[in-house]
């Protein structure tokens, strides 16, 4: 079905969007200038989106806004934001009446012309992401790139041709209601995470293994055999599958031995490029880059792969160096909203850092932090929601010796930046990896990224 064929199928039907965020703004502008009858819903007052709320009034929208945005939504179809789960009792009883709830990806993977290829995990997603885009850009593929990176792509989907590739991050929350996947699906890893969101450990890993359940034969799934979790989704796979493993050889897919990074197949390995030759720091970013050969290897080529590795230096608030003062390094690795993030990050140099986290509480366990930290921190700068979690879960730590590392606490941000400027010599390393989500002081950890790199450069 092409997106004109999409919207005039639903022209005389009653819609309503839940959410006017980044993700359904332009579909929300889209069904008004296709003559939809819609129906705006969202949590916010009417004084936090003026200018919005006027915009989409003059184009004929109906608002529903405060805290009562969800009470009897009457509408045939509701397109639901990823944030809010699909089993409220408000979208229950709108299903029962005979609504159709779906959302602005749902909606993308029925239009899509051209082939999909969707990325997800607890850790990884935006680099692997978009690893893969820069890998089909370098030989010459069209490619549009969004999803949970923040582009939505539905609104595009009538200028995309056949030949072109959608490359998607995904998250659990777009995927936990698809009944369609990717025609290559990458699954960097899974541990706890959202668990503020999803009621456990195995309603998050459901959500995750949408992105690849409803794959036919010919669909490939790349998965991590290195995480107990994603390793066990091979055998669920309706599709071809490929590996990538950072501890042992596989048999089809790409490993890494004496920091070099082989192809497996045919019963052969072939070296691809040596770590050295990855612009990216971090034995994550090898994990990242074999996930995305596995995904696109027959697609882009060897020469290609290590072209795309020697010259792309990364994605905004992944370990991004901010500016070098008085000798000492400040980086920001703001991304870095779950324990296992924060720990990829500390993996990735070679002496000890002061390390700013601490944010919302996802209710994810620091214990593995916790043992860790001694190790690859020298200071520890503590701030927002979860600091006593964070701090208890160190203290506690068998590793942990009493001033090793030394701990400052500093709930207000700014404050907490500075404090870990003033404590830092020349040579020392200041990072920002708060190993939790940013909700308690700010809108998303891009936000908080920003806060931190103005501070920082005003030093």
């Amino acid at each position: 079905m092409t997106l004109s064929e999409y919207l005039d199928s639903i022209k005389t039907k009653k819609i309503a969007v839940i959410g006017i965020g980044v993700s359904n703004t332009g579909l929300i502008e889209l069904l008004l200038k296709n003559g939809c009858s819609v129906v705006c819903c969202d949590k916010k007052e009417r004084s936090a989106m003026a200018e919005t709320a006027e915009m989409l009034e003059k184009m004929g929208a109906e608002l529903k806004l405060g805290k009562d945005y969800l009470k009897d939504i009457n509408a045939d179809i509701i397109f639901k934001t990823p944030g809010i789960r699909p089993d409220i009792p408000e979208l229950e009883s709108a299903r029962k009446a005979g609504a159709v709830i779906t959302s602005e990806m749902e909606a993308f993977f029925e239009v899509c012309p051209c082939r999909i290829i969707a990325v997800t995990g607890s850790d990884g997603k935006t680099t692997t992401t978009t690893i893969i885009s820069e890998l089909l850009k370098a030989a010459g593929k069209t490619v549009h790139t969004g999803g949970n990176i923040g582009k939505p792509l539905f609104i595009e989907a009538g200028d995309m041709k056949p030949g072109d590739y959608a490359v998607l991050e995904l998250s659990s929350f777009q995927l936990m209601t698809m009944r369609k996947s990717a025609d290559i699906a990458v699954v960097t890893n899974v541990t706890p995470n959202h668990l503020d969101y999803h009621r456990g450990m195995e309603e998050y890993t459901q959500a995750k293994k949408n992105v690849f359940l409803y794959q036919g034969a010919d669909g490939m799934l790349v998965v991590n055999a290195d995480n107990a979790v994603t390793a066990g989704f091979e055998a669920e796979a309706p599709g071809k599958c490929r590996t990538f493993s950072r501890q042992k050889r596989v048999e089809n897919g790409f490993f890494a031995e004496n920091e070099s990074v082989f192809l497996a197949r045919d019963g052969k390995a072939e070296k691809l490029l040596d770590f050295a030759d990855i612009k990216l720091p971090g034995l994550h970013n090898v994990e990242n880059y074999m996930a995305a050969f596995c995904a696109v290897y027959d697609i882009v080529g060897p020469e290609v792969c290590r072209r795309v590795a020697a010259e792309f230096g990364g994605v905004e608030h992944r370990i991004e160096l901010v500016r070098e003062k008085d000798g000492v390094k400040f980086y920001n690795d703001s991304i870095a909203s779950s324990p296992t993030r924060t720990l990829a990050g500390l993996r990735s140099f070679k002496q000890k850092l002061i390390l700013i986290a601490g944010g919302y509480d996802k209710k994810i366990p620091f214990d593995e932090l916790g043992h860790e930290l001694p190790k690859y921190v020298k200071t520890l700068v503590l701030t927002g929601a979860t600091s006593q979690k964070i701090k208890q879960s160190l203290i506690s730590a068998e590793e942990y010796k009493e001033g090793f590392p030394e701990i400052i606490e500093e709930d207000d941000f700014e404050r907490a930046v500075k404090a870990a400027a003033a404590c830092a010599k020349k040579g020392d390393i200041v990072i920002l990896s708060p190993a939790c989500a940013s909700f308690d002081k700010f809108k998303n950890f891009a936000e908080r990224g920003n806060k931190f790199k103005s501070i920082v450069n005003s030093l």
